[in-house]
């Protein structure tokens, strides 16, 4: 699905930060990406997007077969990758409802569909609030605005269902969040894998990966992925630190 080959990456007129990720993610799979700040992590998930301050020097992207390195973010989106923000942005004026409606039928539009009859709308929307335990009254809420660090994921993960991409890139989805946020964003994310999609978890803590079974685990630091295992390297992580692999 996803095949990152010796990509190199930098700040627009700025540092190189990514200086030769290899990384193969197939339909099915959850790979999880640690390591310590500053190593790459959001940029590498960033670049993966496309976001514009991020320039690609070197290497390729391949998106189910395709090159994508010179599409527009939007056009990545409409392919079926997602991306689940740092810092959601606040968008006063727009509920939670309505920016979903408008973000699903511009991705059925692009993908030459059309919009998805209101009575089939409101019944995904009220299927996927209610696995994630989101009530009524929030998604009538403006996007982001005012929200709790908790409601702010649990938000993006239902955004994640509605949309149901083909690669979900969460990044540091489990920052902020309690112990019962985490487990019903857990929730969402093992409802929404398939044999059809995968997911991309960029974390720095290894308790997400008590609910979430990640098939790899890869460690990133100085812009390279250093090592590769299962789940328990991330419990060696937890219990090592990153020095022991730094020197």
């Amino acid at each position: 699905m996803l095949q990152i080959k010796n990509l190199h990456a930098r700040i627009e007129d700025g540092a190189q930060i990514l200086k030769g990720i290899n990384l193969e993610i197939k339909p099915g799979e959850v790979h999880a990406i640690m390591g310590p700040n500053g190593a790459g992590k959001s940029t590498l998930s960033s670049v993966i997007a496309g976001k514009e301050e991020y320039e690609v020097t070197e290497g390729e992207i391949l998106f189910q077969g395709e090159n994508i390195i010179e599409d527009a973010p939007e056009e990545r989106a409409h392919k079926g990758i997602f991306l689940s923000f740092q810092y959601p942005v606040e968008i006063p004026g727009v509920s939670v409802t309505n920016f979903i409606k408008a973000a699903l039928n511009e991705n059925r539009k692009a993908n030459g569909l059309d919009d998805m009859p209101a009575k089939e709308m409101l019944a995904m929307i009220r299927e996927k609030s209610e696995k994630l335990g989101i009530k009524k009254d929030f998604l009538s809420r403006s996007l982001n605005e005012g929200f709790s660090g908790g409601e702010k994921k649990r938000n993006e993960i239902f955004q994640m269902m509605m949309l149901n991409p083909k690669l979900a890139i969460l990044d540091e989805t489990d920052s902020g969040l309690d112990i019962d946020a985490l487990r019903i964003v857990a929730d969402g994310v093992n409802t929404f894998k398939n044999e059809g999609n995968a997911v991309l978890l960029i974390t720095h803590y290894q308790r997400l990966l008590n609910y979430i079974q990640p098939d790899y685990v890869h460690v990133l630091a100085n812009g390279k992925i250093i090592k590769t295992g299962d789940k328990s390297l991330a419990l060696e992580l937890e219990a090592k630190g990153y020095d022991w692999l730094l020197n």
